[in-house]
């Protein structure tokens, strides 16, 4: 009878909590066939993006694959950024896998006698920001073309293990969904290069396969490490009774456990992620980092003398509290940075009234970010085995500090030295090296080095050439550590915002995961001049994780930023100070509840008027000197968890009056406010369900028109959900509906034309010219890559892509705002053209030098066509014809770059040819003209003097 309540209350509280369903694997990979033709239809899709950067700070990698024969030829393989080739050490890459149905990797494998390259698409770590994939892709060409070879719902792949002889064998790890249960996870096998794969070993739908080695002298017998997790967006589980080490010894087709029991590897509810290595020498010897979230055991309390701690303010009572030397309570005020307010008597008075208990004082600042890394885990542990995996014993006595915390999920990468089974690299949040195996460490990170680190290539030839991956890119040392330099000319940085300034030239600022705010121009062109005058031209603003940005357009100097879960800053860009605003509880309240990427909003009507977000609205009058009362609580409330939860996700004022205001939560909670957040109205719950609100946008068109996103991601649901309301979001209307099954996270309207919307997924960019009734991709030269982020600058009229994995693009999109009027009046249709101003250097040498290249001309030629096909480009003075050819256009928007030369007898007058051996059009006046099938369409083009 007690077991049927039980079951019976947890399927209520299952029900309210997991609304949402996974989207299935058949419906994801119907994506590629949607996107294809949605590309091939799009009237917008050539419209050219340009990078603007940055790389410096690069993004995170999660694999590396190196030539063994030659370690200048390298693939990286990036969480969000795709897969990129260096043929020189790293001085310079080329992308290739940017096409692609996902662009997120776990893990890549080279076959280097059949040049054949695998990706395991979905990244392997299990963060915030881990993208999912579809499964197994395979080139035979470097890269040029992919095979898609299946495993599509496995959606996160930890390992792929290619058999040392037989090119036909290989073995993927599968970690499985992220954030909701499923059965294919585990290891697979194949026995025909991929074609068809076999699950050999699974454990439960909860638990994963992390890592995978082989014995390289008896291919027959491997090495699994599983890894049972559980992620929610209010809780993460990263370990379990599910996580353990399997072995095989008949190639991977059966498995048995040689963790736990007697074996002397852990096995407890605390045991999580697992990253092995085999010394190959003697593959006999394994080693095991395993992240060990058991709690560990109390310290002993230390004598009132020698300082207060928390541990000790937690477990006093009132009296004991308030007999506490008001010394040894006032360095413990100072030291812990409480505000201003709370000095010792007033401390002690609050405790004494009753408003606050001595664990109150104790536990003030125990935010979601603090917890990270005062969460007292046993965290990083190394164990061996010199049989094969039948025992196992920790290497060392001592606790290895400071490198998983409470987030070893993140990490789980152990390294042995070939030269050296003694010789072991561990990778987390610096990375560690032993000599002794594992009895005493040291820390080899250094100059030009991030933390956070994920991938490892020890060269095999014991020369001290290691190849590093990090949050930072990509790291080379030639003496194993003592010194290290970066590889970074890849723009893959992670943007979780994005935002401008009204400077001339403006200048575009946003927060990247794991590497701070930055802010840089809008016309960088990548270029590594800048190491000439050691000024990059892009600058950092704030560390940590960086979040969301706001500019004072005033001075264009005041900028509002910070780092996860509301740890916002007022900074001068000029002077580099700075002042924390992020408004504080008050001694005796539970804290505010932050997001990790917490919304900050400046008023466009009144640029004093800063909007912060915790689980309630804060607001202040004075650029955040100080936060009046908050708001009552704006979300359902939170949940029991690990994570924060139950909080602001995004605010947004209207452009066109003051004071009405929207705001979303992670739980599917969206409020209205019309008189400046006085009183709140929840906007259909019905509709919003526990979706996690992305975006909101209230229209400078009509005052009751919103714009709402929602986003699945969190429970694996990646339906494209984008709705409109009319009238202040008491009814909604879907649109967007012929978008792919790509989760959403942002949406702009444009500030020139009504009728125009940009819309940024989890897998690219899209533009609406009909309110969004009907989306069109965007993609000359941008990649299927997460836009998190849209902004349009008024005036530049450019739409700006904060990319998370790709950085910053940028495009001019005056075409997409004229294209409405060019279809309804125009079959075929040149756009304007600039004046041209000749040179006379045109088809010379730059600086006058044969080895620079030629000066020439470029003049962008934009035509609308109403329909697909050939047309002839003419280029006429008076009768006489300068210049002919022939190009294809598409249906939509063209773009076609005129060099202004002559051709034909038009280039065999006579008229001197330039060093380049061609003839340009002189000053004058000339009409450009296509002509597709008897449709004809003139432009007068200027060349002035």
């Amino acid at each position: 009878m007690i077991r049927s309540v039980v079951i019976f209350c947890l399927s209520i509280f299952l029900s309210d909590s997991f609304a949402q369903q996974a989207t299935s694997a058949i419906d994801r990979m119907n994506n590629k066939e949607l996107k294809e033709e949605m590309l091939k239809s799009s009237m917008v899709k050539d419209i050219p993006f340009r990078n603007i950067g940055p790389t410096i700070m690069s993004g995170r990698v999660t694999d590396l694959a190196v030539d063994p024969e030659n370690p200048m030829h390298f693939y990286v393989a990036y969480a969000s950024g795709g897969l990129w080739e260096t043929k020189n050490a790293g001085v310079s890459y080329e992308p290739l896998f940017d096409d692609q149905m996902a662009m997120s990797i776990g893990d890549i494998a080279v076959n280097w006698n059949t040049k054949t390259i695998y990706v395991g698409t979905g990244e392997n770590n299990s963060s915030r920001s881990s993208y999912s994939g579809v499964g197994i892709f395979k080139s035979t060409n470097n890269g040029k073309t992919w095979t898609y070879m299946g495993l599509a719902d496995t959606q996160h792949i930890g390992r792929i293990v290619l058999h040392p002889t037989n090119d036909q064998i290989l073995w993927v790890a599968a970690v499985g969904h992220l954030y909701s249960d499923n059965d294919e996870r585990g290891v697979y096998k194949s026995n025909n290069g991929g074609r068809t794969w076999a699950k050999t070993l699974f454990v439960d739908n909860k638990t994963g396969a992390i890592d995978l080695v082989v014995n390289p002298s008896n291919p027959n017998v491997l090495y699994a490490a599983m890894w049972q997790r559980d992620r929610k967006a209010w809780n993460f589980e990263g370990s379990g009774m599910g996580s353990g080490i399997y072995k095989s010894a008949d190639g991977g087709q059966h498995w048995e456990e040689v963790s736990g029991g007697n074996s002397g590897f852990p096995d407890t509810q605390g045991t999580g992620r697992i990253g092995l290595a085999i010394y190959p020498k003697n593959p006999e010897i394994i080693y095991a980092i395993l992240d060990n979230q058991d709690r560990r055991p109390e310290k002993p309390n230390t004598p009132l003398s020698d300082g207060l701690t928390k541990v000790q303010i937690k477990s006093m009572d009132k009296a004991t509290f308030l007999a506490v030397d008001d010394s040894l309570l006032s360095d413990y005020l100072k030291d812990n940075g409480f505000p201003k307010k709370y000095d010792v008597a007033s401390v002690k008075q609050i405790v004494k009234s009753g408003d606050a208990r001595p664990a109150d004082v104790a536990t003030y600042f125990d935010d979601a970010n603090a917890q990270l890394f005062n969460t007292p885990v046993i965290g990083a542990e190394l164990y061996r085995s010199d049989d094969s995996g039948a025992s196992w014993y920790k290497t060392h006595t001592d606790f290895i500090d400071n490198m998983f915390y409470s987030y070893g999920y993140y990490f789980g990468e152990v390294r042995v030295s070939v030269a050296n089974p003694a010789h072991v690299y561990v990778l987390g949040v610096p990375i560690i090296k032993t000599e002794d195996g594992g009895k005493t460490w040291k820390n080899i990170e250094g100059d030009n080095q991030h933390g956070d680190h994920q991938a490892l290539w020890v060269d095999p030839s014991g020369s001290g050439h290691l190849i590093s991956g990090n949050d930072g890119g990509v790291n080379i040392s030639y003496d194993d550590g003592k010194t290290w330099m970066k590889s970074n000319p890849n723009a893959v940085g992670q943007f979780y915002d994005i935002n401008f300034d009204m400077a001339e030239p403006y200048n575009v600022y946003g927060g990247l995961q794991d590497n701070g705010v930055w802010w840089g121009p809008s016309t960088y062109e990548f270029s590594t001049g800048w190491q000439m005058s050691g000024e990059y031209p892009w600058q950092m603003l704030m560390w940590g994780d960086g979040m969301q940005t706001e500019v004072d357009t005033r001075d264009n100097n005041t900028i509002y930023t910070g780092f996860q879960f509301g740890h916002y800053y007022r900074i001068d860009k000029t002077t580099g100070d700075e002042k924390k605003i992020t408004p504080m509880h008050d001694l005796g309240e539970k804290p505010f509840r932050w997001n990790w990427e917490a919304p900050i909003h400046l008023s466009r009507h009144n640029q004093d008027v800063v909007y912060m977000g915790s689980s309630r609205l804060h607001k202040s009058t004075n650029k955040g000197d100080d936060f009046g009362k908050p708001t009552k609580d704006l979300t359902k409330g939170g949940k029991d968890g690990n994570v924060s939860y139950g909080t602001l996700t995004t605010i947004a004022e209207s452009p066109i009056r003051e004071g009405l205001i929207y705001v979303g939560s992670d739980d599917g909670v969206v409020q209205v406010s019309q008189d400046g957040g006085d009183t709140w109205t929840v906007i259909d719950p019905n509709l919003t369900k526990d979706y996690w609100v992305s975006s909101i946008a209230p229209s400078k068109y009509k005052e009751g028109r919103v714009y709402l996103t929602l986003n699945g991601y969190r429970n694996d649901d990646f339906n494209a959900l984008v709705y409109v309301s009319e009238n202040y979001g008491k009814l909604w209307r879907a649109v967007g509906t012929n978008l792919p099954k790509e989760a959403v996270n942002v949406i702009a309207e444009d500030p020139v034309k009504e009728e125009v919307l940009y819309l940024g997924t989890d897998h690219g960019a899209y533009a609406s010219i009909d309110r969004g009734n009907t989306f069109m991709s965007l993609s000359g030269g941008l990649p299927n890559v997460a836009v998190h982020d849209l902004a349009v600058h008024p005036r530049a009229n450019e739409l700006i892509v904060g990319t998370h994995g790709r950085s910053v693009y940028i495009a001019n999109i005056t075409a997409i705002q004229n294209l409405n009027e060019l279809g309804k009046k125009e079959s075929l249709k040149i756009l304007s053209l600039a004046e041209m101003k000749i040179n006379d250097h045109w088809g010379d040498y730059n600086y006058d030098n044969q080895w620079y290249g030629y000066n020439e001309p470029a003049c962008e030629l934009v035509i609308y066509s109403e329909s697909e096909g050939k047309a002839q480009l003419k280029v006429m003075a008076g009768d006489r014809t300068m210049y002919v050819t022939n190009v294809d256009l598409s249906s939509g928007l063209n773009f076609y770059t005129y060099d202004l030369s002559r051709s034909g007898d038009a280039a065999e007058d006579g008229t001197p040819k330039a060093k380049n051996g061609k003839v340009y059009l002189e000053a004058g006046e000339y009409i450009i003209q296509f002509n597709m099938d008897g449709k004809i369409a003139n432009e007068k083009l200027v060349v002035k003097e």
